[in-house]
């Protein structure tokens, strides 16, 4: 569990729209054109989905307020499919208006919360307030790094890698234990497994790893038994709508 409190959240979700938000205000059409390194996904498949989660956790909050659940998207995964498919190609300045406005939304929603309503039920992962709080963290700096405007994954707070890891637990085999060795830092164990890897680099490479994105601060390097081996195959992302 991760000891960041409802207010540093909230302050981290506005730094994290912030720097969203100036990094793609320079973008042209073409740019949004461009491919990720998502299959099949260019900026502009990202910037919808971005926006389409910041909607529906919006919508998520606004109905427990009113003491109702909702789906997370109308039409569940396929709904989620289309709606990114058909915003994908709008253009920049579209892209920029719907993102600022969702932002807006769920960022209002959330500060007007009280204490005990972060943890009203939402259908999100049926957990509460807090967790779909979390989620949004996880989307804004994550999807961040996958537009490749220069605030990759070296880029992220060790108090986001710390939570990120400690989410990504559920990716570790049954079968493994982890041993994190980053560097400078305490080592970290994830998994109960009895087949021990150790994994060691950078903090935030490890995390990168552990999210399913390229590290770019060098090569994480595993051993077990003392020997290197290649890094461990990692189970899906957990189970959600967004991801």
């Amino acid at each position: 569990m991760t000891d960041i409190t409802n207010e540093a959240l909230m302050k981290n979700l506005g730094t994290a729209a912030d720097v969203l938000s100036n990094k793609i205000a320079g973008l042209s059409d073409d740019d949004v054109r461009a491919a990720t390194e998502l299959p099949g996904w260019t900026r502009g498949h990202v910037l919808a989905h971005v926006t389409n989660v910041c909607n529906a956790m919006g919508r998520q909050i606004e109905y427990t307020l009113r003491g109702e659940t909702v789906e997370f998207y109308d039409g569940g995964m396929g709904g989620r499919t289309q709606a990114i498919e058909m915003a994908a190609g709008h253009s920049a300045a579209e892209h920029r208006a719907d993102l600022d406005a969702a932002l807006s939304r769920v960022l209002t929603v959330l500060s007007g919360l009280t204490a005990e309503q972060w943890q009203l039920p939402i259908s999100y992962r049926d957990g509460v307030v807090r967790d779909g709080a979390l989620a949004l963290w996880r989307e804004l700096v994550i999807h961040l790094a996958d537009l490749n405007l220069g605030r990759g994954p070296e880029t992220w707070s060790k108090e986001f890698c710390f939570y990120l890891i400690d989410f990504l637990t559920a990716r570790v085999p049954a079968n493994t234990r982890l041993k994190l060795l980053p560097l400078a830092l305490p080592p970290m164990t994830v998994g109960g497994g009895e087949n021990a890897v150790s994994i060691s680099g950078m903090l935030t490479d490890i995390a990168a790893w552990l999210a399913g994105r390229t590290p770019t601060m060098g090569s994480l390097r595993a051993e077990a038994a003392a020997d290197s081996v290649a890094l461990p195959t990692l189970l899906p992302w957990p189970s959600a709508m967004a991801k």
